[in-house]
């Protein structure tokens, strides 16, 4: 294998995702999965899953997560990149414990991880490590080696990643009434977290936010340069699920669509720059609900889509396996970015994106399976 494809010490990639319900049946136990701990009454969970049920019980998710593993897999054989991808999700099948025991049995030694999620939050990273080092605490209860388990860095501002958001914003402008299009905002959107995990997100504090609105800043310059029109744009929140007392970012889509109308704005573009796919939250909380809210209103928008399983992101994957396998080994390999914020450090420190209680973490400078 030549160097430039040499994926050593890693002999396996895990695409680590949420993982979602198949079926009518799977809503509530998914449910009881995602809110394990937090002692929400069934009855809640239902009224909660009648989300899903508007899409006959079944969240996109895993039929995405599907696709990019193919993909992944159809552009590591095109390029002469000899890795196998397996696929574990936190709350649904296939489970990431049984994944792992997958890849333990077939002899996966060195494994790193693509976790679905492009930025520093608990929830986005830290929580994906807390997973991992559960299932393989099983392991090692079940007798089994685990093997060691790295994580790629955050790719929010990999080109792979900015710059299918960036047609895809192109491609829902054109779709908007072309009255309205010159002087149409662009709302991007990401999910919403409590403040006080937003505050202490990232090595630092403050990252979740601050890589957000470093890539939106990225997008915009993009759209401007190639439409030669200067948009203006807000980054915005979707998706609470928590208690009322806690504080979480604001503002929300809906108002700020309503925010929007009211300053006599002709049009947006709603652009889920926070997501990789278009999962539940996506289609539920910007096309279901947002629309709903914006067709009230007699606002026109347009959404533009996720990176999905776009050949670019594929290649990206790519591109970010063999530069953390080259700084394993030692090399200095070139590390591709667009914006201010530059590369994310490759091994989460001590201490980040904590949570609310003390866990073990997998993946990081803290974990117990280094």
């Amino acid at each position: 294998m030549s160097d430039v494809l040499d994926a050593r010490p890693y002999d396996a990639l895990l695409l680590l995702s949420f993982g979602g319900p198949e079926g009518p049946e799977d809503v509530v136990p998914f449910l009881e999965n995602v809110t394990r701990g937090r002692g929400i009454p069934r009855e809640r969970l239902a009224e909660v899953g009648q989300h899903y049920h508007l899409f006959g019980g079944v969240s996109p998710i895993n039929a995405q997560n599907r696709e990019l593993l193919a993909a992944l897999r159809e552009d590591f054989a095109a390029h002469g990149l000899d890795l196998p991808v397996y696929w574990g999700n936190r709350n649904w099948a296939p489970y990431l414990t049984d994944t792992l025991r997958e890849m333990a049995k077939d002899g996966r030694r060195r494994v790193l991880t693509l976790a679905t999620s492009a930025y520093a939050s608990y929830s986005g990273c830290r929580q994906y490590r807390e997973n991992l080092a559960d299932a393989l605490a099983a392991l090692e209860r079940e007798g089994l080696a685990p093997p060691r388990v790295d994580k790629l860095r955050h790719y929010f501002n990999h080109p792979g990643f900015v710059r299918p958001v960036t047609d895809g914003v192109l491609a829902a402008l054109a779709e908007l009434p072309a009255a309205v299009r010159d002087g149409a905002h662009l709302v991007f959107t990401t999910h919403s977290i409590p403040t006080a995990q937003a505050e202490t997100s990232g090595p630092a504090g403050g990252a979740y936010v601050a890589q957000h609105l470093d890539v939106a800043r990225v997008i915009a310059d993009a759209v401007r340069a190639e439409t030669g029109v200067d948009r203006p744009w807000e980054l915005v929140y979707q998706s609470r699920s928590g208690a009322p007392h806690i504080p979480w970012l604001e503002p929300d889509v809906c108002d700020h669509l309503a925010d929007l109308h009211g300053r006599g704005v002709p049009g947006a573009v709603l652009v889920p720059v926070g997501f990789v796919s278009d999962h539940m939250e996506v289609i539920y909380d910007l096309d279901t609900e947002a629309r709903a809210k914006a067709e009230e209103l007699g606002l026109p928008v347009a959404r533009s889509a996720t990176v999905g399983a776009d050949p670019r992101f594929a290649a990206a994957v790519r591109e970010l396996v063999l530069e953390r396998a080259a700084a394993e080994r030692g090399g200095h390999p070139e590390r591709r970015t667009l914006g201010a914020l530059g590369p994310s450090h490759d091994v989460c420190p001590a201490g980040c994106c904590p949570g609310r209680t003390e866990r073990p973490a997998a993946a990081g400078a803290d974990s117990p399976y280094a």
